[in-house]
């Protein structure tokens, strides 16, 4: 099912106008999360919104740093994002664990790339007790850490973009023009980290202003290279500093730290951007000013019921806006 409304309730149930009944819908939708084709939600909602839909397609990667990343590695590392959001609604999750989630999902080629021992075999299994080795939730996934990175280095600064922007919603201008670029491989006559560029790079006060609310978020990424492997240092052997510090002075170091410093003063935030992007995907539109009481709605469903996903997918099903909408609409 493409969006929430593709599958729809068995016929008749709708002639014998049984979903007006609030019991029948919500029992229905829980039918309908539980169902294997909430894969087409986790790809269409889950991946696109995070920005890797398609990634098994990604070949901007330099081939003779990274000969590794090939088509099986990509299926795998993509795989892993499908089947973590599929498993957010079918399990109905909470939204806080889309960042701090201590599982995550595996195959042996993941488990590898990643330095996860125990993996055996191509089948896919959710193993839990990831974040001691780097992983759990979206801020884990080598998707995002791939595809937020150059073809050689990585990019804080790209990273960094992606917080701000995908799960705290914010607004950031274009860069002025004419900046120069960064190196594209790590190493260098100037003996500097990829931090260390980025900082003296950004140090202009036409960049700075932005810089310094994007560059901590991707600071604290370092520690993973540019198709999402742990490390400790970058290609060129020097060693990678993963400390960040925020324009109000919060100080905190790696994803762990990130992750913590998002759930503690950031999650109403996430939470709020979550049901807007769900509620824009369910409809099919943009959400406008109209919808205003619906999105407070849901986040106080969510927060209600200790933060399920499942609250906000039935808070969107009862609405007026969503059981209204015409079904030519869904293509949009």
């Amino acid at each position: 099912c493409g969006r929430l409304s593709a599958c729809a309730a068995p016929g008749r149930l709708a002639t014998a106008g049984q979903l007006h009944d609030p019991k029948v819908l919500a029992a229905q939708v829980q039918r309908m999360l539980k169902d294997d084709r909430t894969r087409s939600l986790a790809i269409e909602f889950g991946a696109q919104w995070i920005h890797v839909r398609g990634f098994d397609e990604l070949r901007e990667k330099n081939e003779k740093l990274f000969p590794t990343f090939d088509a099986k590695l990509r299926k795998a590392i993509y795989e892993e994002t499908i089947l973590f959001f599929q498993d957010l609604f079918q399990s109905d999750r909470t939204v806080a664990q889309i960042l701090d989630a201590d599982y995550t999902f595996l195959n042996d080629t993941l488990a590898k790339h990643y330095g996860i021992p125990g993996v055996q075999g191509p089948q896919w299994r959710k193993v839990d007790g990831v974040r001691k080795y780097g992983r759990g939730g979206v801020l884990g996934l080598a998707s995002v850490q791939a595809k937020e990175s150059g073809a050689s280095r990585t990019s804080p600064i790209l990273r960094g973009n992606w917080v701000v922007e995908t799960l705290l919603g914010e607004k950031l201008p274009k860069p002025p023009k004419g900046v120069p670029e960064l190196p594209e491989e790590d190493g260098g006559s100037d003996k500097l980290t990829t931090r260390q560029r980025v900082i003296k790079h950004t140090s202009e006060p036409a960049c700075a202003t932005c810089h310094v609310r994007i560059d901590p978020y991707g600071f604290a990424l370092e520690k993973y290279d540019p198709i999402g492997r742990p490390r400790e240092k970058d290609l060129a052997g020097l060693p990678v500093d993963a400390k960040a510090t925020l324009r109000d002075g919060t100080e905190f170091e790696g994803i762990d730290g990130l992750r913590s410093y998002l759930l503690a003063k950031k999650k109403d935030t996430i939470v709020k951007l979550f049901c807007r992007r769900l509620l824009g995907y369910a409809l099919g539109r943009a959400v406008t000013l109209s919808d205003t009481v619906l999105l407070e709605e849901m986040v106080s469903e969510v927060n209600k019921n200790d933060g399920r996903i499942t609250a906000a997918v039935l808070t969107i099903v009862r609405s007026p806006q969503f059981r209204m909408v015409r079904g030519s609409d869904f293509a949009k």
